[in-house]
């Protein structure tokens, strides 16, 4: 791939995407300009940009665009988060003049409306979980008995699992609908939602997908079914469960998806793979993932330079077009949360910092030691990366450098993480989404921590509109159910 890419780049992002963009921009010597918010001014992303101008907000889309144009950028790269799959972002970045460095944003209007996606789904023939949609939650609840139980009632913008509720029998079935509706509208400002069959303990299966010009490819599967709260927590690639011919199944029907919505750039077709083999569209996201780099380290290649090559114009070459993924990758995200205290968010100073080194093992941080884990943002500080010749190579590996990481100062899930994939069952392959409900079901305090010390470790997370205006409010609420830019594994 060759010609003109871009002379400066707005990466309208924060933490450790920004640090990783503007690592490839460096490499191919294009200039980066980070915003930053007042209270992230310390930030990591401002050191290692070439340029930073501070914004009212990450989410004010006409100040970000106004500083691409004060600093003479040419190109906006959204990252993950915030502003990245907002059509309504990427249609005033490319109307004022500049290239948003993602999908088109018909492609991503469809895509994120979850029943908008699935009707677009099913006319392009990608399977989808058998479910039904209504106008309102009374003619949903009626219309969804004939679908059968349990179900899934979903929201239909959104996800993080906001607005998601299990239904076992037909009597609760008008409660859920309405709850769902009503936790959809206060999180997503829409309340329409869907109800869909709920496939018991499957694996989430995800496709990474490039186009260009020419037509969509695919850059193979990962497997992201160790989660807590439909979030993210260990990604890798190949999947265990997927041989060749489930592949193949697996990558049709994600190039289906991409071609019916005419995408281009970096996406993520998501599935539901069930007990029985069978698979099911979840959704797609149009943007770069966070478990990017298990993909980058099988295939070799770097996504974020295909993705500004492509924006530019450029044609993925036809030696990238079949790429022949060596290995196995997996990735654990590092999160400031506490797993004994239901994985509740942390906040506070980061007073030692020490990532793991060695053979295969990559780190992509997003906070330096003597920073801070912060209440404002999403909780991931890092992620830890191995690489192996095989799945238990690269197990090992990730577990190790789980083992050597140290940090001090707020807690973190590193331990546990750790723990699940030293667990029989991690090493054997049997990765559901109910691993670790079913594998790990309760979490130890660490030793010698008092537990008035470990409550007392929740309460920066408090704030005036967490305690209903009061500080000293005795109830604290649970981050998870709030809304913020950034939701770690989209629906899933």
């Amino acid at each position: 791939m060759s010609g003109p890419l871009f002379t400066r780049v707005l990466i309208a992002n924060r933490g450790e995407i920004a640090v990783r963009v503007a690592r490839t921009c460096r490499a191919l010597g294009i200039e980066t300009v980070v915003p930053y918010e007042e209270r992230d001014a310390s930030g990591l992303h401002r050191q290692r940009a070439d340029r930073s101008v501070e914004v009212g907000s990450y989410l004010d889309a006409d100040a970000l665009i106004a500083a691409a144009h004060e600093q003479g950028c040419d190109a906006v790269h959204p990252g993950y988060g915030f502003l990245s799959e907002n059509a309504g972002f990427a249609r005033a970045v490319t109307e004022a003049g500049l290239t948003f460095i993602g999908p088109p944003p018909e492609a991503m209007e469809v895509m994120g409306d979850k029943v908008r996606a699935r009707a677009a789904m099913e006319a392009a023939g990608v399977p989808v979980v058998p479910g039904v949609t209504a106008a309102d939650p009374e003619a949903l609840a009626s219309a969804a008995v004939d679908v059968g139980f349990p179900l899934l009632v979903k929201a239909s913008a959104g996800g993080g699992g906001k607005g998601m509720v299990v239904v076992e029998t037909a009597d609760e079935l008008p409660d859920a609908a309405r709850r769902a509706s009503s936790e959809a509208l206060a999180a997503f400002g829409d309340g329409t939602v869907y109800a869909e069959r709920l496939i018991r303990r499957p694996r989430h299966v995800e496709v990474q997908v490039f186009a260009d010009e020419v037509g969509p490819i695919s850059l193979g599967e990962r497997e992201c079914s160790i989660q807590r709260r439909h979030q993210k927590l260990i990604e890798e690639t190949p999947s265990p469960a997927v041989n060749p011919e489930l592949r193949a199944r697996f990558e049709k029907a994600a190039l289906d998806a991409a071609a019916a919505v005419d995408y281009r750039g970096a996406g993520t077709v998501e599935f539901l793979l069930g007990e029985d083999g069978e698979l099911f569209f979840l959704e797609m996201n149009t943007r770069l993932q966070v478990e990017h780099p298990v993909t980058e380290l099988v295939t070799g290649l770097d996504l974020v330079d295909l993705q500004l090559r492509v924006a530019a114009g450029q044609r993925i070459p036809d030696e990238l077009r079949s790429p022949e993924p060596r290995g196995h990758a997996i990735e654990a995200r590092i999160c400031a949360e506490e797993p004994a205290l239901g994985h509740l968010p942390q906040a506070g100073p980061l007073a030692l910092l020490r990532w793991p080194e060695g053979p295969g093992v990559r780190v992509d941080a997003g906070v330096r030691e003597g920073g801070e884990a912060s209440a404002h943002y999403d909780p991931m500080l890092a992620k830890i990366i191995a690489y192996g010749s095989d799945r238990d190579e690269a197990r090992r590996r990730l577990a190790a450098a789980l083992r050597d990481t140290v940090t001090l100062g707020v807690a973190t899930n590193v331990e546990h993480l750790a723990d699940v994939l030293e667990h029989p069952a991690f090493a054997a392959g049997d990765t559901t989404v109910d691993f670790l409900p079913e594998h790990l079901p309760a979490w130890p305090l660490p030793q010698d921590v008092p537990e008035v010390v470990a409550a007392a470790s929740v309460l920066p997370m408090t704030s005036a509109a967490t305690t209903g205006g009061s500080r000293s409010g005795p109830a604290i609420a649970d981050p998870w159910d709030t809304v913020d830019g950034f939701r770690l594994g989209g629906g899933s």
